[in-house]
């Protein structure tokens, strides 16, 4: 007897994409670091900035969640909290707001204002890429363990119904 079932495929990432993602990410916050450790100028400033990049970063990760919590909610039929998403979107845009303020008003020339600025920029848009990438390898664990627990109880069923 033939079996009907067709084989579910799972989806990943490729390895060399994961460690593009991450070594991305690395190279991002190592130049971020490397700007602020030698920001010239009062310590408040450098402290200023150090909160601002952290505040973008944890801003990027919460902001990605709720995105792609929302586009499950709205493919699954449920409800969202819209107050939750006017948080998150008004805490990231705060976040780079504030961000972006403090750099453009600290005495420093342009040349090291642009590269605290484009280093900060690299590290928000490899944040999400690596909160993207995170997500789908969560996502994919999920379904193949979905995929094995089904298959187990098909062959649990089987097994009964043939003693």
């Amino acid at each position: 007897m033939a079996s009907n079932r067709s084989s579910l495929i799972v989806m990943r990432d490729t390895r060399a994409w994961q460690l593009q993602v991450w070594v991305s990410f690395g190279v991002a916050v190592f130049l971020c670091a490397t700007g602020l450790a030698w920001l010239p100028g009062q310590s408040l400033d450098r402290a200023f900035m150090v909160m601002g990049y952290v505040f973008c970063l944890s801003t990027v990760f919460v902001l990605s969640k709720a995105v792609r919590d929302g586009q499950k909610a709205t493919l699954s039929g449920e409800a969202e909290t819209p107050m939750w998403r006017i948080v998150v979107w008004g805490g990231f845009a705060v976040a780079m707001g504030l961000t972006g303020w403090g750099l453009m008003r600290m005495e420093i020339n342009d040349t090291y204002r642009a590269y605290l600025g484009v280093s900060w920029l690299y590290l928000v848009t490899s944040a999400f890429t690596l909160a993207k990438t995170l997500r789908d390898r969560h996502e994919a664990d999920l379904s193949e363990a979905q995929i094995r627990g089904r298959q187990q109880a098909m062959q649990e069923r089987a097994a009964g119904t043939a003693e």
